[in-house]
């Protein structure tokens, strides 16, 4: 029979650990995890560069170089699996009030995660930038291990509960904390090669950039996973050391 304190620290690390997960699959799914704002476009020959990016984005072969110059010009943003830049629907291409804007993104294909990335983007001859392109795997892989993790998690804890048993408790709270560490990780590798990607491709004049909401959510998640750990492995202990007290007493 499991302790009222025990049995609520249970249900509230489920909660936690169901909305970290749901958080996280978000962020991995969706675009805005840095996002660029570009000035109004203006001139003809202005109009033609920025149509001549966008059609390089979409139909072109993948380069860091282009692609990157066309978010930051295009009001892009970029996630871990897509990159979208926003563009006028009407032929001229104009950003007048009320003109509307559509979202055109591409995704990353599992190839393109692979790709090295080069001292100089869009120059193969500079030589491969080891410290940006293990930033970029490693933050495309850490998420993935992160859900692994808590998937690997949800189906012992279904066991668990067939078994009407908490050993395994303490287990399930180590995999919650790998889970939020690796989830941690994933933005520090993102915002540093993100850092990097600019010291190395300088932002346009009147290009800010910023954080998006995605990568609010996977930096929320982290700490809910690891509260959820701490509250499993709370219970593990407290109920273990509760169990082995109540077998000496019986014994003495």
């Amino acid at each position: 029979m499991v302790d009222n304190r025990y049995a609520t620290a249970l249900v509230i690390a489920c909660v936690l650990s169901i909305l970290a997960t749901v958080y996280l699959s978000v962020s991995v799914g969706t675009q805005h995890w840095y996002q660029y704002s570009s000035p109004t476009v203006r001139g003809e020959a202005n109009v033609s560069e920025l149509r001549s990016l966008y059609e390089e984005f979409m139909d072109g072969e993948f380069d860091e170089k282009t692609y990157s110059d066309t978010l930051f010009r295009l009001n892009g943003t970029v996630g871990l699996w897509w990159r979208c830049v926003s563009v006028p629907v009407n032929a001229q291409w104009s950003k007048e009030p009320g003109s509307k804007i559509m979202r055109e993104c591409r995704s990353f294909s599992l190839l393109e995660q692979f790709t090295p990335k080069y001292k100089e983007p869009g120059n193969h001859n500079s030589g491969e930038d080891m410290v940006r392109t293990y930033l970029w795997r490693c933050q495309f892989l850490l998420p993935l291990v992160s859900l692994g993790l808590v998937v690997l998690a949800g189906l012992i804890g279904f066991c668990a509960c067939l078994c009407r048993s908490l050993s395994p408790t303490l287990g399930i709270g180590v995999l919650h904390l790998l889970a939020g560490l690796c989830t941690l990780a994933t933005v520090c590798c993102y915002l540093a090669g993100m850092d990097l990607l600019h010291r190395v491709s300088m932002l346009p004049d009147r290009v800010d950039g910023s954080l998006g909401w995605s990568l609010y959510l996977a930096l929320i998640s982290s700490p809910l996973h690891m509260m959820a750990a701490a509250l499993l492995v709370w219970a593990a202990r407290s109920h273990s050391q509760n169990y082995y007290r109540m077998t000496a007493y019986r014994v003495a």
